[in-house]
């Protein structure tokens, strides 16, 4: 059994969940699986990674995680975040997946569809562990005795790059759940950062000497561990937006005001890149500057994106050294460093890394998502900076909300 706790998941699934409880309990909706790793194997003529192989171990894997429910220990630490509120984790209480919202099916060509449709607020949390479980099965089928000395090597590298002279203030965070290798790895990788790097300080703490290790979008082994849970929203809930706001072209601005309604400036992490970032600084004004503690990024150039808010806190004469700029994109500890070496000083910053550093021994990582596609009947979509991470199957509709938000069609 793979997943053995519901807290085995980023914290934005929890934080977004209580949103939709107390702001869209009706909502419907449908997501969709994609494997962007390229390739079709001559000698086959089916996909490279052949994920159709282990449908029915990941449905078993599936069916033990629809088993699970939340022990008082876990619902106890939900409790003591104060962004969490007391009726939420009474429903967490309660909560169970239900396996009746997911099928998993094996296609002809060596693929996968899974697909995931029915009330949001009973669906949400299905995304990273499932994610997880694909990941891990497919590695422990093509790789049954994988080279964890190569993985050590590999994370020892990181570390001492971590270390270098003028480094002290770089903190990074995990942020690899959804595409790790297995649990077990992913869990010596934060045991030997957290001994190697140091736990960063707890917010409100100002004891002692922070670590480089700011913390985990893990909640479970944020738990387990002691490290600090991060995270706030991801790209479904600006995407929903589109159906469950008033008008489409302030599905944005709905979004970023109904999350303020919700943490009343708790968890002020804008998520930058659903329309592009154009759209995003056109909507992201004086207000909105000034209401959110930072941004983040999630595709495209991350430099130009960084020099961008710069310059847009500036001109709507915003400090910002009191604004944060997360990045969290295919992040590698060198882009990393470099990242940290040309904004030091002019903000504050921090790091998430993701499949780099949970899923490195090695091997090539299955580049895999799963994606919101539809909310209330109607197409939903992320308009991405970066070629390929958009994804809709109503190609009126990207053409319509291109049109909506003033976006140019990708070359």
């Amino acid at each position: 059994m793979i997943i053995t706790s519901l807290l085995d998941t980023d914290l934005y699934k929890f934080t977004m969940m209580q949103a939709v409880l107390h702001q869209f309990p009706g909502a419907q909706v449908e997501y969709k699986f994609k494997c962007r790793n390229p390739g079709i194997d001559p000698a086959t003529g089916l996909a490279a990674n052949n994920l159709a192989l282990y449908a029915s171990e990941i449905r078993d894997e599936i069916r033990s995680l629809c088993s699970l429910h939340f022990k008082d220990p876990e619902l106890n630490y939900l409790r003591s975040f104060r962004f969490i509120k007391s009726d939420f984790v009474d429903f967490l209480g309660l909560f169970r997946l239900n396996e009746k919202y997911i099928t998993v099916t094996a296609l002809p060509s060596g693929e996968i569809d899974i697909t995931i449709q029915g009330p949001w607020l009973h669906t949400i949390l299905f995304e990273i562990p499932v994610l997880a479980i694909v990941n891990e099965v497919y590695f422990r089928n093509t790789q049954k005795l994988p080279d964890l000395m190569e993985g050590r090597k590999r994370l020892d590298e990181k570390i001492a790059q971590l270390r270098a002279p003028g480094l002290t203030d770089l903190k990074i965070a995990d942020y690899g759940t959804r595409r790790r290798f297995s649990v077990a790895w992913h869990e010596e990788v934060l045991r030997v950062l957290s001994a190697r790097l140091g736990i960063g300080q707890s917010p409100g703490k100002a004891t002692g000497v922070a670590g480089q290790l700011a913390g985990t979008s893990n909640v479970l082994f944020a738990m387990k561990l002691g490290l600090t849970p991060l995270g706030t929203m991801a790209h479904e809930y600006l995407q929903a937006c589109q159906a469950l706001g008033p008008r489409l072209r302030d599905s944005q601005i709905y979004a970023f005001e109904s999350w303020a309604k919700e943490y009343r400036g708790d968890l002020g992490i804008a998520l930058s890149d659903v329309y592009g970032m154009s759209a995003f600084l056109r909507d992201f004004d004086l207000y909105f500057c000034k209401l959110f503690d930072g941004a983040r990024h999630d595709s495209g150039d991350p430099f130009q994106w960084g020099e961008r808010m710069l310059d847009h806190y500036h001109r709507n004469r915003v400090d910002p050294l009191t604004k944060t700029l997360i990045f969290s994109d295919a992040l590698t500890v060198p882009r990393i460093i470099a990242l940290y070496q040309q904004f030091k000083g002019r903000c504050q910053l921090a790091f998430g890394i993701g499949t780099n550093l949970t899923n490195d021994l090695g091997y090539e990582p299955l580049q895999i998502v799963i994606k919101m596609v539809r909310c209330n009947g109607q197409p939903v979509a992320k308009l991405s900076d970066a070629p390929g991470k958009s994804m809709c199957d109503d190609e009126k509709y990207l053409a319509y909300l291109r049109q909506v938000f003033d976006i140019s069609q990708p070359s």
